[in-house]
């Protein structure tokens, strides 16, 4: 007789699966997670659906709190890209895993002792160290030396500044500018103010990403490439 065969049978029959334990812990933290969700549902008015309705406003409330927030245009001075009454989604987590803002992008930010007490959407113009100037000879912005066409966004008609400035951005802070510059209040309004019209980075809520509303104009918000070629200021990383 296979004594060996039978001590390998003995042994698989006299322990249970693996599988099996973890599949009946499973099962009992699942039935326990749905009681607990029952006996919640029983207590509140209106029952499953009431608690149904208050998962998804605590969802929504997360979700806009800490990854993405819905804000509506109020004035035109990003016209012609964002128009009043536009709604736009902020990437609130864009810039906070490292990432800081570039120049190009359309940033929503707490103005509060700079601009104002209320949030503002303006494009960066100008990010720590960069020196900004208003206007080459050909009527241009100009950022590090290097001049920037910025046709493709600019309101039509309108020339990058009517004010001229010549400034250089602090570490840590950017320079905004609306795109509809004949119709915006943004930092060129503010170079006497405290700050000299420029911005903290952590004041900064986020990126506006898309347009979600009007449905027609839906669209994915781009950074554009006529800051491509801007050499990084001298002793910044670009």
């Amino acid at each position: 007789m296979n004594t060996e065969a039978q001590h390998t049978e003995r042994d698989r029959s006299s322990h249970p699966a693996e599988s099996e334990e973890i599949s009946g812990t499973q099962g009992q933290e699942g039935r326990s997670r749905f009681a607990l969700l029952d006996r919640v549902a029983q207590w509140l008015p209106g029952g499953r659906i009431t608690l149904t309705v208050l998962v998804c406003l605590l969802f929504l409330v997360g979700f806009s709190t800490f990854v993405m927030q819905p804000f509506e245009i109020p004035s035109s001075s990003m016209e012609r890209g964002l128009r009043i009454g536009d709604r736009v989604l902020v990437n609130k987590l864009a810039y906070r895993f490292g990432a800081e803002p570039q120049r190009g992008d359309i940033v929503v930010f707490d103005g509060t002792g700079y601009f104002g007490n209320a949030d503002y959407v303006k494009r960066v113009v100008g990010v720590g160290g960069d020196h900004v100037v208003c206007c080459d000879k050909e009527g241009r912005l100009e950022v590090n030396g290097r001049s920037v066409d910025e046709s493709t966004f600019l309101y039509p008609g309108d020339s990058p500044s009517e004010v001229p400035f010549d400034v250089v951005v602090p570490t840590g802070s950017l320079f905004l500018l609306g795109d509809h510059r004949s119709d915006s209040s943004d930092s060129r309004d503010h170079l006497g103010s405290p700050g000299g019209g420029m911005i903290p980075v952590g004041d900064v809520i986020g990126r506006a990403d898309w347009i979600a509303w009007p449905s027609d104009d839906r669209a994915r918000l781009r950074r554009p490439g006529a800051y491509a070629r801007v050499p990084a200021a001298d002793g910044a990383h670009g």
